[in-house]
């Protein structure tokens, strides 16, 4: 196991822990590293581990901890909430990955990174619309396997697409929609009026509405207390048949269970990068269905978004131990 460490000498300082990365992710953070120079220790497990008892052995000792790819449950916390007085979130829904609440109870702080990510997201939401559409991946393997067999695509030109959730990566994903040439309806619980006027977007109030005049539906919507479960049996029953359904938001935004049920039925498609249970299990029922196009929650993994991130999290960690806030979660 490699381990890269600053200022290992200063045993005076406070000690930040990273206790799990990915691989790309170790050249933008160590290139951060500087504005922790004076102020904190640093300690980055390279060898990545989702496996509880490793993390929390090797958050041992740390007052801070960048929490990257693994979420803190109620048990971890249990065990460092002795000597870690503050996490920094590399990505935006914290709520999913860290209880809020417990970590208020036991004055932890909680950042997160904000807009870090909108281009590589929505760039990876209309990815999984494409190969929906036109199934170039699903082609190419079979062209690898051998044979020449064809399937009929989806023109996207004149398609009206429905964006549940118009922030900043909605918004990215309207851009792009823009200029394959096609109409965009909007769901918000708080419109930007000047963004859906400069993107030709119709707005739509009601969410079963939404869904029946859409080809293809996208979820951007954060998890907040106010849009778990938002989306219901009911109003996926409002998808008409052929309908692309796209999630690289958060699967908790879903009632449970509620879309592998109407998926289950077979006249709509769907491309998923978030999970209710991660890493999915191999026996989880989306895996078995040739309609669903999974990806393993990687739409925010890209080197612009790498270098916004770091930098977020590295600052929300000097904030902390400097007296002053970052990106406050909580």
């Amino acid at each position: 196991m490699s381990i890269i460490e600053t200022q290992p000498e200063r045993t005076d300082l406070p000690l930040l822990s990273v206790p799990n990365i990915v691989d790309s992710m170790v050249e933008p953070f160590t290139s951060t590293l500087d504005l922790l120079h004076g102020i904190a220790r640093v300690r980055i497990y390279t060898e990545p581990t989702l496996d509880e008892d490793t993390l929390v052995e090797r958050m041992d000792g740390a007052q801070a901890v960048i929490v990257i790819g693994f979420h803190v449950s109620d048990a971890m916390l249990d065990h460092v909430s002795d000597h870690v007085e503050c996490f920094a979130f590399g990505g935006t829904g914290v709520a999913s990955y860290i209880n809020l609440i417990a970590t208020r109870e036991r004055g932890i702080r909680v950042c997160n990174v904000v807009h870090y990510g909108n281009g590589a997201v929505a760039e990876h939401a209309v990815a999984l619309i494409m190969e929906l559409a036109r199934r170039t991946g699903r082609m190419d393997a079979a062209m690898h396997i051998g044979g020449w067999h064809g399937e009929d695509g989806i023109s996207l030109e004149n398609k009206t697409i429905a964006l549940v959730g118009f922030g900043g990566i909605g918004q990215h994903v309207a851009r792009i929609a823009r200029g394959f040439g096609m109409h965009i309806l909007v769901w918000n619980s708080h419109l930007d009026a000047q963004a859906v006027h400069n993107l030709e977007a119709t707005p739509v109030d009601d969410m079963g509405e939404l869904f029946e005049r859409a080809n293809i539906v996208s979820l951007h919507l954060p998890l907040l207390p106010d849009t778990a479960g938002v989306i219901t049996p009911e109003q996926l029953d409002h998808l008409q048949p052929g309908t692309i359904f796209v999630n690289t938001a958060r699967a908790e935004v879903i009632e449970p269970g509620a879309l592998t049920s109407r998926l289950q039925r077979g006249d709509i498609s769907a491309g998923l990068d978030v999970f209710d249970i991660e890493p999915l299990p191999d026996d989880d029922p989306l895996r078995a269905l040739p309609n669903v196009v999974l990806t393993p929650h990687v739409a925010w993994r890209a080197e612009a978004a790498y270098e916004s991130l770091t930098k977020q999290v590295t600052q929300s960690i000097a904030a902390y131990f400097t007296g002053e806030s970052f990106n406050v979660a909580n």
